[in-house]
């Protein structure tokens, strides 16, 4: 079978579907079973690479390819989708503590004269205490300098240069980091890219997944600094600096009955909402004076549930302490894509906002730009919460 025709469009145009119609329903329509090997890694989601091929065919010849029709493998559905600039990976994702560990474990240990340099643990460390209490996940180079700089001057290797820039962009090269508000290439950490960062002042910060696992599992953040101090302090990590950047120091144990209990709410709560939409109660609508889309209580306590009570927006500068008359959050969810114009009501197209953050996604200058974060961030909180959900 010849897949050459299938334009990258018509690969945005299946997996659009299959957001729409949840993984389950969307292989159960077209007869695909769960992808063995390969998988489409697009917006921090992965999406079984075979069938979305073999539905983005319709797009070019005007049917859909059924299974048994073509192979999945690297030399057909891998090398087509490369080719039109998606990233394909192979095997199932790790669970999100096991790649975390396995990040951590692949960072490269660069030697000073006193030991191993610590600029990308410490900067690590401080973005983990940022999730530990909730802080926003993304943070300005103008900001995070200033912090970073202060730690590692008190916590490097005696004779290192406090250069937070080096960090920042090294670990942008790596899973667990993310780098937004930029232009152009990433340049490499090595040389003087000083000039480069107070030209763009890019927004920096832990990948969603990691941030997400940092802030609700004490276990993860438990491994994270046990690993960092085995390779980076020598064993153990120096009380103070984890004191200095909100992480106390901590013993490994298991996540509570609460984590788990959070999870797996969750997760009924999306599986929930799927089966409303295979029944096809998302596709009603109610009329008053116009006809406006059914929205989902069952989405939107699900969505509040996975925020724990913080704005999910990575670059929020700050959502209201005061609370509702009944003690909650002030957060609003909301759909990214529209729900007005039809946009999937499933948590991970909703994101939940402080009004600040709402408003700016409705009617601010740079709201096309913020959408686009938004819908990454959501999709990749709601993976993250799916896969504890299937670990507990």
């Amino acid at each position: 079978m010849d897949l050459s025709p299938i334009t990258r469009e018509a690969v945005l145009n299946a997996i659009a579907e299959c957001d729409r119609l949840g993984r389950d329903r969307f292989l159960k329509e077209y007869g695909f079973d769960p992808a063995r090997r390969y998988l489409l890694h697009y917006n921090g989601v992965y999406y079984d690479s075979k069938a979305i091929v073999g539905v983005a065919y319709r797009s070019v010849a005007g049917r859909p390819l059924s299974a048994r029709e073509f192979s999945g493998g690297r030399q057909t559905v891998g090398r087509l989708l490369t080719r039109l600039g998606f990233e394909v990976v192979t095997d199932e994702p790790l669970p999100p503590l096991q790649r975390l560990v396995e990040q951590l474990k692949g960072l490269r240990v660069a030697s000073s004269a006193d030991g191993p340099a610590r600029h990308q643990p410490i900067t690590l460390l401080w973005a983990l205490g940022r999730a530990a209490h909730r802080d926003p996940r993304l943070v300005s180079w103008n900001v995070a300098h200033v912090e970073l700089r202060g730690l590692l001057h008190e916590y490097g290797q005696p004779r290192s240069r406090p250069r937070p820039e080096f960090p920042i962009l090294a670990l942008a090269h790596t899973d667990l980091w993310e780098l937004h508000g930029h232009t152009g290439a990433v340049p490499a950490a090595h040389g003087e890219p000083l000039g480069w960062m107070e030209e763009h002042n890019p927004h920096s910060g832990l990948s969603p997944w990691a941030y997400d696992l940092a802030a609700s599992s004490e276990e993860a953040r438990a491994e994270a600094i046990a690993e960092l101090g085995q390779r980076f302090f020598g064993g153990a990590i120096p009380p103070v600096l984890l004191n200095d950047v909100g992480l106390q120091p901590a013993h490994t144990s298991l996540p509570t009955r609460q984590d788990h209990s959070d999870f797996e709410a969750y997760r009924r709560l999306c599986r929930s909402v799927e089966a409303a939409e295979a029944r096809g109660d998302h596709d009603r609508a109610s009329r008053t004076t116009s006809e406006r889309p059914v929205r989902s209580a069952t989405a939107v306590k699900a969505v509040l549930m996975r925020s724990r009570g913080r704005c999910e927006n990575p670059v929020c500068t700050g959502q209201p302490d005061d609370l509702t008359d009944r003690g909650e959050p002030i957060l609003e969810v909301d759909h990214v894509e529209d729900r007005a114009n039809w946009g999937r009501d499933h948590p991970s197209q909703m994101i939940a906002l402080c009004p600040n953050c709402h408003a700016i996604k409705t009617r601010g200058q740079t709201r096309e730009r913020l959408c686009r974060l938004l819908l990454t961030e959501a999709r990749s909180r709601h993976t993250a919460w799916e896969a504890e959900a299937r670990r507990c």
